[in-house]
C-alpha cells in the first residue's frame, strides 16, 4: 500500500506543485495515512493468525518491516525532489502567458 502510494504521488507532487515544501508535506501526508491504513490492515491479519508480514511472537519486533517503510519514505522524497526539479526545468523552458 505505501508503495503505491509512494509510486502514485511522489513525483506527480513533486512535479506540478511550485512549492518544494508543499510536495513534500502533501507527500508526507498521504505517505502517512497509507502507511497507518497499512499497519491497522496487517494487524487484523496478525490478530487473526497471519504471520506473513509480523513474527508469530509479539515480543519480538519487526525491525525488517521498520526499515522497508523507512525506505520507502526516503525513496518517495527523492521522487519529489526529481521531480521538482523536472517540473522547475520544464517552467523555465516554458514562456509565461501574460
Amino acid at each position: 500500500m505505501i508503495a503505491v502510494v509512494t509510486i502514485l504521488c511522489a513525483f506527480p507532487l513533486g512535479l506540478f506543485l511550485r512549492s518544494h515544501l508543499a510536495a513534500n508535506l502533501a507527500y508526507a501526508v498521504a505517505y502517512l495515512w497509507a502507511f497507518v491504513f497499512q499497519g491497522v490492515y496487517l494487524t487484523r491479519m496478525w490478530v487473526g493468525g497471519d504471520d506473513s508480514a509480523f513474527p508469530k511472537d509479539a515480543d519480538t519486533i519487526p525491525v525488517m518491516y521498520g526499515v522497508v517503510c523507512a525506505g520507502l519514505f526516503g525513496v518517495g522524497f527523492g521522487l519529489v525532489a526529481v521531480g521538482h526539479l523536472v517540473g522547475a526545468r520544464r517552467r523555465a523552458r516554458t514562456p509565461a502567458h501574460a
